[in-house]
Parts: C-alpha cells; sequence; structure tokens
C-alpha cells in the first residue's frame, strides 16, 4: 500500500506549497494567472482583459515573478509575461471546474 501524500512531503515543499497558494490568494493574481493558462499576455493585454489599471496589474505580477510562476520576455520595448508553472493550468482548471467560470 502506498504511504499518503501527506507523509512523503517533505517540509520545503509544503513551505513552496503554502508560498504559491498564498501568492495566487488574490483574486487579481488568480485572474493574472487564468489569463496566462491560455496564453501569453502582456500589461495592456491583461489591464483590458480584467478591466484593472496597468499599474495594479504590474504590481500584482510582482510576487507572481519573485516566485517563479510567472516569466517576463522583453522583446525590443514590450514585456510578454508567460506563464513558468504549467501544472498551475491544473489548479486553474480544478478551482473553476468546481467553482465556476
Amino acid at each position: 500500500m502506498a504511504k499518503p501524500i501527506i507523509d512523503t512531503m517533505t517540509d520545503e515543499h509544503m513551505e513552496r506549497t503554502m508560498a504559491v497558494m498564498k501568492g495566487m490568494a488574490h483574486p487579481i493574481r488568480f485572474r493574472i494567472v487564468a489569463l496566462l493558462c491560455e496564453r501569453d499576455h502582456t500589461v495592456t493585454e491583461m489591464s483590458q482583459a480584467l478591466a484593472v489599471r496597468q499599474a495594479s496589474i504590474s504590481q500584482h505580477l510582482s510576487p507572481l515573478r519573485l516566485l517563479g510562476l510567472v516569466g517576463v520576455d522583453r522583446t525590443g520595448g514590450n514585456a510578454t509575461y508567460t506563464l513558468q508553472e504549467p501544472m498551475l493550468r491544473n489548479l486553474v482548471n480544478c478551482f473553476l471546474s468546481h467553482y465556476g467560470r
């Protein structure tokens, strides 16, 4: 019989999991991650899609970048944000399928 998942988690793994959950706990950050699950976006595109000021989007991207969940590709004068943790798609889809779209 396999050990329960919780018994196989290290303290480091648990801390990382909790940091990711805290990082995504804000509604705007969750919505940003959900958008990035679909495709890469610029701050302007996210601002328009979420009806949130660009400055606010930028502020919310910062903790997501620090956690390594979101990356940025700067080409010329443009910055395009991308999802760095593909498994977040599963998490977002799980929440959206259980708690409505």
